[in-house]
């Protein structure tokens, strides 16, 4: 289930969401100890989202209306043939989608289940995090068309790399077995999850005509902009406090430059670090704005969007240990390879 303003904990009370708090927090610590700093702090916030708006309502309405067609039943085809193309299409497709980490718990565990080759599915589940439709137009909204393509290419890359290093080592004791126990469910999306399978059924491009399919667009939507909107909010909050309060050379003496250290060190920092896949945009923005080099911006972005609590624990609820140290190994790996490509070339 998406995340909402209140959480059910297991005693069945609620709980407040912890990035709505932060939210509420901010401008009342401002208040308190920096008045001064608290209208300007508000119309950075105010004024970035404005700005990415047009790209957030956009991603928005592209996702409930994948949702609402059931184009996400295309997925299941890149575990189709032979191993090598199977590794290919998952790459590209996880690179693509627009699912979250738990909705794709099901459906994989299925696929091991009944045999599907490991190396595909770790092709699909690297690349899986890091780019869907909404990621992309707000990345190029705020870091840029290039950035967004970069990512992109790097998401597809990184599943590339990971599918045929795992077919390479498939018989090696690391991934034997890889199969820890049945799915657990444990979202932290944007997108409404469903105990079913999310890719059964076929794909209907008119759904405005079935009033089932126009409910799920409406849900989607909601669901998207409340999420959305939440985090980019928290984001631009922390941002303009980075700004403010974070020195711009230190920035640019710790990750700023050519070379291998930024890289390394931005992926090194990005996979325990990183917030939110959507948050963590307008916060690389504001660190390349103080001296965060390309290269860094992308090891971050890549390191970190494998390792975020949401993919991790997708994959941590089905593999057993040793593969899960494969699939953070090779992000850290693919990430400081992207870094260096797009240091390179930016």
């Amino acid at each position: 289930m998406a995340e909402t303003t209140q959480q059910t904990s297991l005693t069945g009370k609620f709980r407040p969401d912890g990035a709505w708090v932060a939210i509420a927090a901010i401008p009342v610590i401002l208040a308190i100890f920096a008045p001064a700093e608290l209208l300007p702090t508000l119309r950075f916030a105010g004024g970035a989202i404005a700005h990415t708006g047009v790209f957030i309502l956009f991603a928005v309405f592209a996702v409930a209306y994948m949702k609402a067609t059931g184009a996400e039943n295309l997925l299941a085809r890149a575990f189709e043939g032979r191993e090598v193309r199977m590794i290919v299409l998952a790459a590209l497709m996880g690179g693509l989608s627009p699912f979250c980490s738990c909705e794709v718990i099901p459906f994989i565990a299925a696929l091991l289940a009944v045999g599907a080759p490991l190396s595909a599915v770790m092709a699909f589940w690297l690349a899986s995090p890091l780019m869907d439709p909404a990621m992309f137009f707000i990345t190029a909204g705020e870091l840029g068309m290039p950035f967004a393509l970069g990512k992109t290419a790097a998401a597809v890359g990184l599943g590339l790399l990971g599918g045929f290093a795992t077919r390479a080592l498939a018989t090696s004791p690391l991934f034997a077995n890889p199969l820890k126990h049945a799915p657990v469910k444990s979202c932290g999306c944007a997108s409404s999850c469903s105990s079913d399978a999310p890719f059964s059924g076929k794909v209907v491009w008119r759904f405005w005509p079935d009033p089932q399919r126009r409910a799920t667009f409406r849900a989607t939507a909601w669901d998207n902009i409340l999420f959305l909107g939440k985090w980019l909010l928290l984001a631009y909050l922390i941002e303009a406090l980075m700004l403010r309060y974070i020195p711009a050379d230190l920035i640019a003496r710790v990750l700023g430059g050519d070379g291998l250290w930024p890289v390394v060190l931005g992926a090194l920092v990005g996979a325990p670090a990183y917030l939110n896949g959507y948050a963590a945009v307008p916060m690389v923005a504001g660190l390349l704005d103080q001296g965060m080099s390309p290269g860094a911006a992308m090891s971050f972005v890549i390191a970190g969007g494998v390792s975020c609590i949401p993919a991790a624990v997708a994959v941590w609820a089905l593999v057993k240990p040793r593969v899960f140290a494969a699939y953070l190994g090779l992000a850290v790996a693919g990430s400081i390879i992207a870094g260096l490509a797009w240091g390179a070339i930016a």
